[in-house]
């Protein structure tokens, strides 16, 4: 069997938006969804391990992130529509029999994520009502962190699959009945999900460590300065280890599982720059986070470090769109699809995105002009 028989058929009356327009906010869409994405797969975690350690500051962070996680797990869920909207409306044609393919686990992804929110609802009550952290709201923050782990390797699965087209038939043959897909496929077998999926934990460790930065500096200015000395020496130690994780996953991926054909398109010409900035990204807010470590964490440097991390996370952005796009070469040609503008959904989406831009600033703005910041929800 052909992989191309595959592929959904189906016509499409035509692109509701320009290319340029749908990449553009595809890939803006990611990168603002990663910040709090980032903050719940590994930040959790972090803050889980802060807890149990004897540290008094870093028990003292993992409470403030804990109480914070709830909105920035909403946060996070809602940016994530936009990037995935944007993949379905030009991708269609291979997101759907991707998704197909491995149905039931792409199903589970909202049945761990209704209880991995709500744990971390119940966790954070416990770190401010009487009863305290019961054992029932120790074991949901464990329960919500390894979930969302969890939810982050099916979505990996879910998106290496749709940009790996050649797999499609084998998984089919093998988990099929009667000439129907069940549903139960996993892309384990395909060398580079698992770089992937832990190239991104290791970025994830990285936000992790400019939010203990940014999060002394704005909304921490109750604490004790003990505290926020001690957020500003912790922050560079846990970015160096999230860096050093990112950097041997990425080389696993890149030197390990990319075809021929994709390096040497990645590696030529302007996307060279582009591979290789992706690659050195990182250093600029490491070395800005070590430059601070000595001191008390001022605005100014987080607003820089926050400003540089998202460069990191934006950078990374492209690079895995460009893959994903030349991975489907092959395949699939979504820049040649008939366009079709659709000027009215356009400007409503425009209108709402900017106005839900505008008012998440004022909110911060006003929470950080608060003793707590967002400590309390």
């Amino acid at each position: 069997m052909n992989a191309e028989t595959l592929i959904d058929p189906s016509a499409t009356s035509g692109m509701p938006a320009p290319f340029w327009f749908v990449e553009f906010f595809k890939v803006l869409g990611f990168t603002l969804h990663a910040v709090p994405m980032n903050l719940w797969y590994a930040g959790l975690l972090v803050a889980m391990l802060l807890w149990i350690g004897r540290n008094e500051h870093g028990r003292r962070f993992s409470t403030r992130l804990m109480r914070q996680m709830p909105v920035i797990v909403a946060l996070g869920v809602n940016f994530g529509v936009v990037p995935l909207l944007f993949t379905q409306v030009a991708y269609y044609k291979v997101f759907y029999p991707a998704t197909i393919l491995m149905a039931w686990f792409w199903l589970l992804i909202v049945v761990l994520l209704i209880p991995a929110y709500y744990g971390v609802y119940f966790y954070a009550s416990g770190l401010r009502g009487e009863a305290g952290l019961t054992p029932a709201r120790k074991a949901a923050g464990w329960t919500s962190a390894v979930f969302f782990i969890a939810i982050g390797f099916l979505f990996a699965n879910g998106l290496s699959l749709m940009a790996h087209v050649e797999r499609w038939p084998e998984l089919w043959q093998a988990h099929r009945m009667g000439g129907a897909a069940l549903g139960t496929a996993l892309n384990i077998g395909d060398p580079s999900l698992w770089p992937r999926w832990l190239l991104m934990f290791g970025l994830a460790l990285t936000t992790t460590a400019a939010w203990v930065f940014f999060d002394a500096a704005f909304f921490a200015r109750a604490e004790s300065e003990d505290y926020r000395r001690w957020a500003a020496r912790f922050a560079p130690g846990l970015y160096t280890f999230g860096m050093i994780f990112f950097a041997a996953a990425g080389s696993w991926y890149v030197f390990g599982t990319w075809p021929a054909e994709l390096r040497q398109t990645m590696t030529a010409g302007g996307l060279l720059v582009l591979t290789m900035a992706t690659g050195m990204a990182p250093g600029l807010p490491f070395l800005l986070l070590w430059m601070r470590r000595n001191g008390l964490p001022t605005r100014a440097a987080a607003a820089l470090i926050a400003l540089a991390q998202f460069g990191v996370l934006g950078i990374n952005a492209i690079s895995r769109h460009l893959v994903q796009k030349v991975s489907l070469e092959g395949f699939l040609d979504v820049s040649a699809q008939p366009l079709a503008v659709q000027w009215g959904p356009m400007a409503v989406f425009l209108t709402t995105f900017l106005l839900g831009l505008g008012v998440i600033a004022w909110m911060l703005a006003q929470l950080g002009k608060t003793p707590e910041g967002p400590l309390e929800l």
